[in-house]
């Protein structure tokens, strides 16, 4: 018997629907995921032990509607609620089930119809379709599958709360973050009380974007102000400090560069760069040797972003060589100056995408002045913001000698 034919559309007769956003009564939340949640949709949480996963969709399905369902399967009922004590989150309308088998688990979502669902972790459930151990390859593959189509046809949107490895990536195989609708990444340092939640994969939103919460006794708060956490407080201005005006997502934020050059003390010269790329710190080093005369090789050079945040893209690097320079000749840039743009190997000073965002968070913070790529110069003047463009990174360090 021949299969049945599947029946083709042709895509200019298809009508998308409007999507109606499921708002999780957390703002930076929602902002990672592109304004809300999505009925069936899925989203993996990923991040280190203890950092906050748990505690932030606790508090999120608190604040949702009474059709919510929270899965343990790695804690009892009990201690799920001491968690919801301890924070005093709203529980009236959560639902908790302690359950790693999934066919029970699918049971119960059949059963419940939630809207949102939180399975804590895709790791700990075991399918008895599969003889392998909780956590394996097949297993996690085939939970996540069985979810997934689950979420589409029940219309229910589900987190699903994934382990990292050491390497920070989600453990499990690959193919569990594109069975996924969205990637969620929950990163901090243990030692500092920001958190943050960037988008690595998002089909109903932006990605990149980033979400910055504060841990409290009461649980995970959204930051309002987020540049204010990338920026020193200096009594006076220091040698080796720039701020550089970047993008994560669609947001605009402000971050302090830091760099200290000193006299090396070994026969290679040290380059430890904090929230950079290494390659490119040692690029820009020999790009400031062959077009701007300042020479390092004899030098340590170490660069640190911030407040623990990762910046990838190449519009720092304007930013980055003002700061090594201002260490290396040991002369501060003076306060309320921001700077952005990308170098390339001839020296050019490149522009970089959404300049006027970038300018418009400076002057609402306060900067005074930034140093931008010529072709970055806003047509009309930003209140309170005096812009000074530059073409070469020689130029950028003969303006940066002057002021």
């Amino acid at each position: 018997m021949a299969p049945e034919r599947a029946a083709t559309l042709a895509l200019s007769d298809v009508q998308p629907k409007d999507l109606e956003r499921i708002p999780t009564g957390i703002g930076e939340l929602d902002r990672a995921l592109g304004g809300g949640l999505v009925a069936g949709q899925v989203v993996l949480l990923g991040g280190d032990p203890g950092i906050g996963k748990s505690t932030l969709l606790l508090q999120a399905l608190s604040t949702l509607s009474d059709s919510v369902l929270y899965l343990t399967g790695e804690e009892s009922v009990e201690q799920v609620a001491l968690r919801a004590r301890r924070l005093g989150v709203e529980t009236t309308g959560v639902r908790l089930l302690a359950e790693t088998q999934l066919e029970r688990v699918l049971g119960a979502l059949d059963q419940s119809r939630p809207r949102v669902a939180v399975i804590d972790s895709i790791q700990t459930l075991w399918s008895e379709a599969l003889q392998s151990a909780p956590g394996s390859v097949a297993q996690v593959r085939e939970c996540a599958a069985q979810l997934t189509r689950h979420a589409k046809r029940a219309g229910t949107a589900v987190f699903l709360v994934g382990h990292v490895t050491k390497e920070g990536a989600i453990a499990g195989p690959r193919v569990l973050e594109h069975i996924v609708d969205t990637v969620l990444y929950f990163e901090g340092d243990p030692n500092s009380a920001f958190r943050l939640v960037r988008a690595a994969k998002n089909r109903f939103g932006a990605v990149n974007e980033l979400g910055v919460f504060a841990m409290t006794e009461k649980g995970l708060r959204g930051v309002s102000n987020p540049s204010a956490l990338f920026l020193s407080q200096h009594p006076k201005a220091v040698p080796g400090s720039c701020v550089l005006a970047t993008l994560e997502g669609t947001r605009p934020l402000l971050v302090e560069i830091q760099a200290l050059v000193d006299p090396a003390h070994t026969p290679n010269a040290r380059r430890l760069s904090v929230g950079l790329e290494a390659n490119r710190l040692a690029m820009l080093l020999a790009v400031l040797h062959r077009h701007a005369g300042i020479a390092m090789w004899e030098q340590d050079v170490f660069v640190n972003a911030v407040g623990g945040v990762r910046i990838g893209e190449p519009a720092a690097d304007l930013a980055v060589c003002l700061a090594v320079v201002s260490s290396f000749v040991d002369k501060p840039i003076p306060g309320k100056i921001v700077a952005f743009g990308e170098i390339g190997l001839a020296g050019e000073v490149r522009p970089a995408a959404r300049g006027q965002e970038r300018l418009r968070e400076a002057a609402k913070l306060g900067f005074e002045r930034a140093i931008v790529p010529k072709a970055n110069l806003p047509k009309t003047k930003i209140a309170g913001l005096e812009t000074l463009a530059v073409e070469r990174i020689d130029q950028a360090v003969r303006l940066l000698r002057d002021l």
